[in-house]
């Protein structure tokens, strides 16, 4: 799947960050995010990758460079569900919708559709200490759905789960980028996961962070989990190791 530079919905042009104790995270960092397409960014711990996505939402602003975002409409799921224990299932959906005045009525068609979408309906009445850490990704992500952003950025969102149900919420995820067809950039310290679910994958070096490679993921839409098993899917992963190692794939 190939961007339209016509659709582009997020752009990265020569990003630089340092923080005020000096620390320099970013450095030259350029490239971009069209609808229909899911980029990865993986790399070292400490080189820049979610201070990427805080730049992206104007959690911070870049000490140099500058970032486009072509519609405000952005989702951003964080490496925890942040769910408020005092509130069903179906009322963690609504919040957002709650926080822009959506009608009541509205919001909740709008969050009962998102329940379905993420695969918990039955669960709408249940609290989230009931919930094991799948189901409350899916929570978190049914949230953020309810608001149909155009841009999704997620934050290393299932780096705390066990394999078996982070390789299933990768497949659900990359279901619903085909439904929704959003504009999304993952981080991940996974190469499996950044492989699976993506159309792109890019390298960032160890800090500061600046993009050394970038992958096309030759793999169409669905991907089926066997696909984690096929040679063509492990050379990619081993060209994407090879330049996480410094060993620049050409």
């Amino acid at each position: 799947m190939m961007p339209d530079t016509s659709t582009l919905s997020l752009s990265f042009d020569e990003i630089g960050m340092v923080y005020p104790d000096g620390t320099e995270a970013l450095t030259n960092v350029s490239f971009s995010v069209a609808q229909n397409e899911f980029i990865t960014v993986v790399g070292p711990s400490g080189c820049g990758k979610s201070t990427l996505l805080k730049i992206a939402s104007d959690l911070l602003k870049p000490t140099s460079g500058a970032v486009d975002v072509s519609n405000k409409s952005l989702g951003y799921i964080f490496q925890d569900p942040t769910l408020l224990p005092w509130r069903t299932v179906l009322g963690n959906v609504e919040l957002l919708c709650e926080l822009h005045q959506i009608p009541k009525d509205e919001r909740r068609e709008k969050a009962q559709a998102a329940i379905e979408l993420v695969g918990l309906s039955g669960f709408e009445r249940h609290y989230p200490k009931t919930l094991s850490g799948g189901m409350k990704m899916r929570t978190s992500l049914a949230r953020t759905l309810t608001l149909q952003p155009k841009v999704f950025l997620f934050d290393e969102p299932f780096g705390s789960l066990d394999e078996i149900t982070r390789e299933k919420l990768n497949e659900e995820t990359q279901l619903l980028f085909q439904k929704e067809g959003f504009a999304g950039l993952f981080i991940t310290h996974s190469i499996t996961e950044a492989v699976f679910m993506s159309t792109k994958v890019y390298v960032m070096s160890e800090r500061p962070g600046k993009i050394v490679a970038g992958f096309e993921i030759p793999f169409g839409f669905p991907r089926s989990p066997t696909l984690r098993f096929d040679p063509d899917f492990a050379e990619v992963c081993g060209h994407i190791s090879s330049a996480l190692r410094g060993n620049r794939h050409e």
